[in-house]
């Protein structure tokens, strides 16, 4: 019944020829008007598990205690002292520019210039304060003096000014929304103000401008993904070259380039029509939809070929050639796009337009390198392969043969087992999460990065935070027995390795309490009466960020050395712990809110949607290929050596410091998803001649006769092109690719020795 639908759909087709060709062409001319109206779209939440536990911690307090998604701007004196009148000039300049820069949340702009930025001192009379900068300053030397007493009372070293006065602070929270517009905030419009308005402004031989926060790396992300239009016209050159060399004709190479265009144009057309704009994560995907529709153009090339040379006219090879890898193409394609499409199972938004994006793409691959290219090669005349040719090759293909023979076949399977066990003990130690400091999206020598290591040397405070909720009950925070659960909580925790310094209302209250009694470190307690308990913390205002306004709700900051996996993977079990104890009633300490906050949801999403990804890719493959071969051996012997290299690839992350993140999860289920095409085009040949009695090793020789140059060229091409990631200036591009060319090779090899070697000992007693 199958075959009776593929040869009823090759006659329409071919009799048709010329009007299906023409749709062709009027879709790729609307898509291609779509694809031009694509904008590039890097929201925050796009980043976040919002059905996270921590990210329901996170939206319910985000508007009173701010989020996660916030800028720092920390400018330097290159002289090393910030006491002088052209740095507090171009402070209070920074200070104004990025409070009117739409989209910053204005009531969340903190400096020395912020009206909320205040210092307290005990007098005789009592307690004294006011600004840090009076609202007489002048940069005077006495002015500045003045300045430097207020920072030193104040207590905000290694917040809002350096440890060594090199430099201060101006930070930010961001919302959601342009206010100018209503819509969604332009994340990347917004870096690039930054960097115009703030460091291009202000920055010079004495000053110097650093930027740190989601916005601003995510700018650089996008920035650097500009670069990948250069690489996919490499990638395209490289391609040209190797199929030119592979069909030996310009006409072929042509159009072979031009489907898998066209399949680019409709996938990126597409994502307009169902209302996706592109990041910088995905903007990848296009150059894999290209590769995808290369290595199956090859096979319709290369089958073409073969049978021009057996006697048949090139628009009867054509249809032939359709006819014969519909089915094969078909299910392999379908396979890619159903591993895609369990990346749907990640709670991350980000991750589920990749999904959809790589989708969309292969599915295309369908119609526009499966049924466009065979129509377009029909009007041309093509050349049979040459005898000479055939020859050499087909030496190769007898050595190659050979792992199809029992004797060889144990020797491959004993050696495949041990480089799995190898492989599982190495991936066993695969981390979850960045391993590395500063922006692991960027090079540890970028401008980003730099900043990042600025601030956080000489800060005490960074984007590394997180925030612990304390939700309790109105008033909460006037009883001593709450405030003290706050505080020793707080103590515990400041005492993990990896926090580098805390702050919550009762360490504060603390303080403020020993100012009431003459400044003596004495009295530096939490009083023990509700009415000196009302006198601290009535001190402490809700702009503090430490208390909402009934004081039912108390953040504890954590200040953090790192972001890497292990730090937050201590911090994160220590709170579960003190929180599994303090916990009662009328109190909670609640993960999660702050950038680390998020980064720990996260990693924890991607951790648990690991395992579920991986059984539905293998799941899916598994009941395609099954549908497609109706052999429980053939499914196995096609998704064995697909499971063995998913596994060194785990194991070559671990190697190479590359933890599991955001970025390199999906790569596992692409490199499924594509390598799962070399087995199906091996196999699908193999079967036929197994079903009609030839042996085993005869039958794989036959197989690779009309497929092996198409798959291992395809091997080849993709490793190729996918290796110039190497030289990006991305990292996670950088790690994808490294990543991306091992699986591609080795799958390819795991087609060509694995499979047969498993079809030796599946099918031994074959005749």
């Amino acid at each position: 019944m199958l075959d009776r639908l593929v040869n009823g759909i090759e006659s329409f087709l071919f009799r048709q020829r010329g009007l299906v060709i023409f749709a062709f062409v009027v879709t790729t001319i609307f898509l291609a008007f779509q694809a031009s109206q694509l904008k590039m779209d890097a929201a925050f939440v796009k980043n976040i598990p919002l059905n996270h536990s921590y990210m329901k911690t996170y939206l319910k307090h985000q508007k009173q205690f701010g989020g996660a998604n916030s800028i720092m701007v920390a400018v330097e004196d290159t002289s090393g002292n910030i006491f002088n009148a052209n740095f507090f000039d171009t402070l209070k300049q920074v200070h104004d520019q990025l409070f009117f820069i739409p989209g910053v949340d204005r009531a969340q702009v903190k400096s020395l210039y912020s009206p909320s930025t205040r210092f307290t001192e005990v007098v005789e009379d009592g307690f004294a304060g006011g600004p840090v900068i009076p609202a007489n300053f002048t940069t005077t030397p006495e002015g500045l003096e003045v300045v430097r007493s207020n920072i030193e009372k104040a207590g905000i070293v290694g917040r809002l000014i350096a440890e060594d006065y090199s430099a201060a602070m101006v930070s930010a929270q961001l919302m959601d929304f342009d206010p100018q517009t209503g819509e969604s905030l332009d994340t990347l419009a917004f870096a690039e103000q930054l960097e115009k308005e703030l460091r291009e402004q202000y920055e010079n031989d004495n000053i110097k401008i650093h930027i740190i926060g989601f916005a601003k790396m995510a700018g650089d992300v996008a920035e650097g993904a500009k670069g990948v239009v250069l690489f996919f016209l490499i990638a395209i050159v490289i391609t040209a070259v190797m199929v030119y060399l592979f069909s030996k004709s310009i006409m072929l190479t042509a159009l072979l380039l031009s489907c898998s265009l066209v399949a680019v144009i409709w996938q990126l057309g597409l994502l307009t029509v169902v209302g996706f704009g592109l990041d910088p994560m995905s903007i990848l995907i296009p150059f894999l939809v290209f590769a995808i529709g290369v290595s199956h153009g090859v096979q319709v090339i290369n089958a073409v070929r073969r049978r021009v040379g057996e006697g048949e006219t090139t628009k009867s090879a054509a249809a032939l050639a359709f006819r014969s890898l519909l089915i094969p193409g078909g299910i392999a394609l379908l396979s890619d796009t159903v591993g895609f499409l369990t990346l749907l199972a990640i709670d991350i938004g980000i991750i589920r337009e990749l999904a959809i994006s790589a989708s969309l793409g292969v599915a295309v691959i369908i119609l526009t390198n499966l049924v466009l290219l065979p129509l377009l090669i029909s009007y041309t005349q093509v050349k049979p392969l040459t005898a000479k040719k055939d020859s050499k090759i087909d030496k190769l293909w007898l050595v190659l043969s050979s792992f199809a023979t029992p004797k060889y076949a144990v020797v491959v399977v004993v050696v495949t087992v041990m480089l799995y066990g190898l492989g599982l003990q190495q991936a066993n130690k695969m981390q979850i999460g960045d391993l590395q400091g500063g922006a692991p999206a960027l090079h540890f020598d970028s401008r980003y990065n730099q900043d990042t290591f600025f601030i956080t040397d000489h800060f005490s405070v960074t984007t590394d935070v997180m925030t612990i909720i304390v939700e309790a009950f109105p008033e909460a925070c006037t009883y001593h027995d709450v405030l003290m659960k706050v505080d020793e909580f707080e103590w515990q925790v400041s005492n993990t390795p990896g926090v580098e310094s805390t702050a919550s209302l009762a360490s504060v209250a603390k303080r403020v309490n020993a100012g009431f009694n003459e400044g003596n470190p004495k009295w530096q307690i939490l009083p023990r009466t509700t009415a000196s308990l009302v006198q601290a913390v009535g001190q402490i205002p809700t702009t503090s960020g430490l208390l909402n306004s009934d004081c039912s709700v108390m953040p504890v900051y954590l200040f953090l050395k790192d972001h890497k996996a292990e730090t937050i993977e201590l911090v994160i079990a220590k709170v579960k712990s003190l929180a599994a104890t303090m916990d009662t009633d009328k109190m909670t300490f609640k993960l999660a809110s702050g950038p680390v906050g998020v980064m720990a949801a996260t990693n924890e999403a991607v951790e648990s949607a690991q395992l579920p990804m991986m059984l539905y890719v293998y799941g899916a493959v598994f009941v395609l290929c099954l549908v497609s071969f109706r052999s429980i051996r053939a499914t196995v012997a096609v998704i064995l050596p697909l499971y063995v290299v998913s596994t060194l690839a785990q194991a070559l992350m671990t190697q190479l410091d590359i933890g599991l993140a955001v970025s390199t999860l999906p790569v596992i289920a692409l490199g499924v998803g594509i390598g799962v095409d070399y087995g199906i085009y091996i196999l699908s040949t193999m079967a036929l001649k197994l079903r009609s009695g030839m042996p085993v090793q005869q039958a794989y020789h036959q197989a690779l006769i009309e497929r092996g140059s198409a798959v291992i060229f395809t091997g080849l091409t993709l490793a190729i092109g996918v290796s110039t990631w190497f030289f990006s200036a991305l990292k996670f591009q950088m790690d994808m690719g490294i990543l991306l060319t091992f699986m591609f090779l080795v799958n390819m090899l795991g087609a060509i020795i694995i499979l047969p070697a498993l079809g030796a000992l599946f099918w031994r007693n074959a005749r």
